[in-house]
């Protein structure tokens, strides 16, 4: 009889957003006239930029003539792309970064899990708490931890906490961990990390030889000038980490599907003979033979974020949803809630009121405001007691979920 992998056994009832899900529904088809307003999970509303759009249309009608037809494309992406790539989001940031580094992926979530199949079952791996859930449940899946406690932590991973209490930075392990990840702007506290903090996590990783898998999902909602977009702005950054990015919150590109990982190819790890072997090949051949790419169509959109009018577009886009955020800060803290986040990402972090845990002011706030948001608790531990707020819809929405909240909920 055919066996299955143990290890998915050991994962809680459900991943987090489906469980909001069937929540939701549950009570949308109890409640069939009330109007729900979806602040939770951080999937875009506003149209793909018009720019990308043409590029699609142009597209399709590149795979309407023989002459310009496009089958299998490159495993690693088309080069024209990696080329804008590494121009605009790297060398022009001064990070030594080349196009034959980047690999184009159908989305950052699915790199931070498949990243794993490079790496040995025996790494000392640390995350973050709270956490993007998927970096944890994908270790679960592969096999690197142990069973969950009655918090939910896993055994074999080392937690780092991220709270009000340490201002919401990532302290530097005092143990030695072989692959950290980290997430700046991060999700789903909306911290950031400064020059200095980054610095001190390289000099960690390279002393350790250790591997930072950082992902930068978010980094083009950064507008403090004094805050890096990219760990490889940090010297020596380039022997130490992993970068992962997303055109879903950046571009709109959610439904269309396009990211992309940066894997130098002066990053190594050790072999069990001991010997350095370069990441970068075990990754193009992961990717060669399991990965068929990325469809022309949304690569030329994507490549279409680079023009002229592609960049004013997405400044715009991204400008529309950090407006909500500040509405979202501003509204909820003059209702006296303790708000974080939302000033350098599109996340808001709150202080869950009268005492309420995570999951019950989920269920209050949908009950009473007809209002989703995420529970802290669904992201780890440390993530109780909060809750996360997304800046992801329309002006008229987001106003009007906050009107809701406040008068429900107004200290």
């Amino acid at each position: 009889m055919a066996t299955l992998n143990d290890n998915y056994l050991k994962l809680k009832a459900g991943y987090l957003f489906p469980e909001i899900a069937r929540r939701v529904n549950a009570f949308a088809e109890a409640n069939p006239d009330a109007k729900i307003i979806r602040l939770g999970i951080g999937d875009v509303t506003e149209p793909l930029p018009a720019a990308c759009r043409d590029a699609m249309v142009q597209a399709v009608e590149d795979m309407g003539n023989r002459d310009t037809f496009k089958g299998y494309g490159p495993e690693q992406g088309y080069a024209w792309l990696r080329e804008k790539i590494a121009a605009n989001d790297f060398q022009a940031r001064g990070c030594e970064i080349s196009a034959d580094e980047i690999f184009i992926s159908d989305g950052s979530k699915c790199d931070t899990g498949n990243i794993l199949d490079i790496f040995g079952d025996d790494n000392i791996i640390a995350v973050t708490d709270p956490v993007y859930p998927v970096y944890v449940d994908t270790n679960v899946m592969a096999g690197h931890t142990g069973d969950a406690n009655e918090k939910g932590e896993y055994g074999g991973l080392v937690y780092i906490p991220i709270t009000a209490e340490n201002n919401f930075t990532a302290a530097i392990p005092t143990q030695k961990v072989d692959l950290i990840y980290l997430c700046f702007p991060n999700n789903p506290t909306g911290a950031t990390a400064t020059q200095e903090h980054l610095t001190a996590w390289v000099e960690y990783a390279k002393a350790n030889g250790s591997i930072i898998l950082y992902d930068a999902a978010y980094e083009a909602f950064i507008s403090d000038p004094s805050l890096p977009h990219s760990i490889y702005e940090i010297p020596g950054a380039k022997d130490c980490a992993i970068e992962f990015r997303s055109f879903s919150k950046t571009a709109g590109f959610t439904g269309t599907r396009c990211a992309f990982t940066v894997v130098p190819k002066t990053l190594t790890a050790k072999a069990k003979d001991g010997s350095d072997v370069e990441l970068w090949k075990l990754w193009n051949r992961r990717q060669a033979t399991k990965f068929n790419g990325v469809s022309y169509i949304i690569q030329r959109a994507a490549e279409a974020v680079y023009s002229e009018a592609g960049k004013a577009q997405v400044k715009a886009l991204i400008q529309f949803y950090m407006e909500n955020a500040q509405i979202i800060r501003e509204q909820l803290t003059a209702a006296g809630l303790s708000v974080y986040g939302g000033e350098n990402a599109p996340y808001v972090w709150v202080k869950t009121p009268q005492g309420l845990s995570s999951w019950d002011f989920f269920d209050k706030l949908l009950q009473t405001c007809n209002v989703v948001g995420t529970p802290g608790s669904g992201f780890g531990a440390a993530g109780e007691g909060y809750f996360r707020i997304s800046a992801f819809n329309s002006r008229e929405n987001v106003e009007e979920a906050m009107q809701r909240i406040t008068a429900k909920f107004k200290v």
